[in-house]
């Protein structure tokens, strides 16, 4: 098994893979990681301004959040800011607390920190193209941090993993249209 620790000043969030590399965000320092995929050897650092909260991709960015409305995407090499999104639902109002993110088929998909739903948003507008509602999936833990926190899209067999901070189970859901 490998790993790499982060300096125990620094809280890793969001992680997504880019062209043979991992590129890690920090929550509060404004400083993201790049690293070999394979040997997890330390390539790269870049620095962001505000929250780091998620990190994902489509084929020509990263896409990063920031626990805002808000939608970054990067330029995957340089790291400088492209364009942003704004997050707004069926009302017009912004979807707040955007927090783990996955691109599936062209989507956004961001769980709503401290809620069991996970929004899909279009990556060209912002606009809430639908909600995912888990709220029966984990049965209420004690711990009020044991929320719906983790999205991984297999996108060679179509998987959807969720599962949550300190939950005991990942679960494999399908979602259907």
């Amino acid at each position: 098994m490998q790993r790499y620790d982060l300096p125990p000043d620094l809280f890793g969030e969001g992680l997504t893979d880019w062209g043979g590399n991992l590129i890690q965000l920090t929550w509060t320092a404004g400083k993201a990681f790049v690293y070999d995929s394979f040997t997890f050897s330390l390539r790269q650092t870049f620095r962001y301004k505000g929250e780091g909260w998620g990190l994902t991709h489509d084929a020509k960015s990263l896409i990063m959040s920031d626990g805002t409305s808000v939608l970054r995407f990067l330029d995957p090499t340089t790291f400088r800011e492209i364009r942003r999104v704004s997050v707004l639902d069926e009302n017009k109002k912004p979807v707040r607390s955007l927090n783990e993110l996955e691109y599936v088929r062209g989507e956004i998909y961001a769980n709503v920190w401290q809620t069991d739903r996970i929004v899909r948003i279009s990556p060209q507008s912002g606009r809430v193209l639908g909600w995912i509602d888990l709220s029966g999936l984990m049965e209420k833990l004690a711990d009020r941090e044991a929320v719906l926190n983790g999205i991984a899209y297999d996108d060679k067999v179509g998987r959807l993993f969720v599962t949550g901070k300190l939950w005991p189970k990942l679960f494999e859901i399908r979602i259907v249209h």
